[in-house]
């Protein structure tokens, strides 16, 4: 059995370290906040190149936080992907806010920038612009901070998946998360730099949001038993802090290395006469996709993706139903065949087995998996 992800070789080359670290916060009894914390949030700060990095207990706090900070509130528009994990979308209706929904580009599966534009033209109330770096490809940065600025919004990202890629954007790459007014990064198990349970950070270059998103993690209080704001009890646990302080030496080979294996898998099938019937994604040199899922788009997806369990392949769909068509957000009005390339595109996505210490045996197995199930019947079917 092949895993579409496999922690456990990592946990082997860390697990001394890692333990090591776990033993000197329960030696200082330091669980909350402190020079632990402190210390992770610094190197983040380094590592991004932001001037603040103030952390919270997940990426979905990371995301209602941020919102907060920006004045999001009942019947603020903010324009975002339904291509995305629920999260992005629920922390502007838990504000009182009002999702609107573009479609996606079908070749980065990120936001489209015509589409935002659309949106910004016909609709009144636009507070934000709502990016996702998805599968750890940066978002149309370049153009998404164009229009901000034409338009007179803010601009929150969702890192959650891409912590060190980097976007185009005046010229230069920066790290994604750090061009918008604030950048939101989630540090669940599963992303590619992960802890032993939740976490998340936001970041930014902006002293006065940095001020306030301190406050509004710790109930608003800018100094015990002083509430300025209504914030809410959201800090990273040291113990997670200090799990991903040993992670966050490697982040950036792991991420050298997804890429290398994405390649791979690209090169395997060309090799093996499947691009015809597959579509690969496009992994560029300059660490502007980290991969933190390897998705390919495939018709017949969830017959193929069955004979891929029966023959050992595990994987998994990111994502099989829009949020413009969950059940939660009926009330917005959005039908089938509103958001075209994204309903495509959840039809079509299947993400593969890939992570750092995946080996090139593996790689030929999962294609070699695909050459079997082509041949016994599915490439007429595909072809379609």
């Amino acid at each position: 059995m092949i895993k579409q992800l496999d922690l456990s070789e990592q946990y082997k080359k860390l697990n001394v370290e890692i333990l090591d670290r776990v033993k000197q916060v329960f030696e200082t009894q330091q669980f909350v906040m402190g020079n632990f914390v402190g210390e992770f949030e610094k190197a983040c700060a380094d590592y991004l190149d932001a001037k603040h990095a103030i952390s919270v207990a997940s990426g979905s706090d990371a995301l209602l936080i941020a919102l907060l900070s920006i004045g999001i509130q009942k019947g603020d528009k903010v324009i975002t992907t339904p291509f995305t994990f629920f999260a992005t979308a629920s922390a502007i209706t838990r504000l009182g806010g009002i999702p609107l929904f573009v479609d996606i580009e079908p070749e980065t599966f990120n936001i489209s920038v015509p589409a935002i534009e659309q949106a910004l033209k016909k609709n009144r109330g636009v507070k934000a612009i709502l990016p996702v770096h998805l599968y750890g490809r940066s978002a149309d940065m370049e153009g998404i901070m164009k229009l901000a600025k034409k338009f007179r919004v803010r601009v929150v990202e969702d890192a959650a998946q891409a912590f060190g890629a980097r976007s185009r954007y005046n010229n230069e790459y920066r790290k994604a998360g750090t061009i918008g007014d604030i950048g939101c990064f989630s540090f669940y198990p599963t992303k590619n730099l992960g802890g032993a349970g939740d976490g998340g950070m936001m970041v930014t270059n902006n002293d006065k949001l940095a001020a306030l998103l301190k406050m509004l993690r710790a109930h608003g209080s800018p100094e015990r038993y002083v509430h300025k704001y209504h914030g809410i009890n959201s800090r990273l646990d040291a113990l997670q802090a200090v799990v991903l302080s040993v992670k966050l030496n490697h982040i950036e080979q792991w991420n050298h290395t997804r890429m290398e294996l994405a390649r791979r898998y690209n090169d395997l099938f060309s090799g093996a006469g499947l691009t015809g019937s597959i579509t690969c994604p496009d992994v560029p040199d300059d660490l502007t996709h980290i991969v933190h899922q390897y998705t390919v788009r495939i018709k017949n997806r969830d017959g193929i993706r069955q004979a891929l369990k029966e023959d050992g392949i595990g994987t998994e769909v990111y994502y099989p139903i829009p949020l413009h068509l969950q059940p939660v957000f009926k009330y917005l009005g959005y039908k089938k065949g509103s958001l075209k390339q994204t309903e495509l595109a959840a039809k079509e996505v299947l993400s593969l087995p890939l992570y750092p210490e995946m080996t090139v045996e593996q790689q030929v197995q999962v294609v070699d998996s695909f050459k079997k199930i082509q041949e016994s019947g599915f490439k007429t079917k595909n072809s379609k």
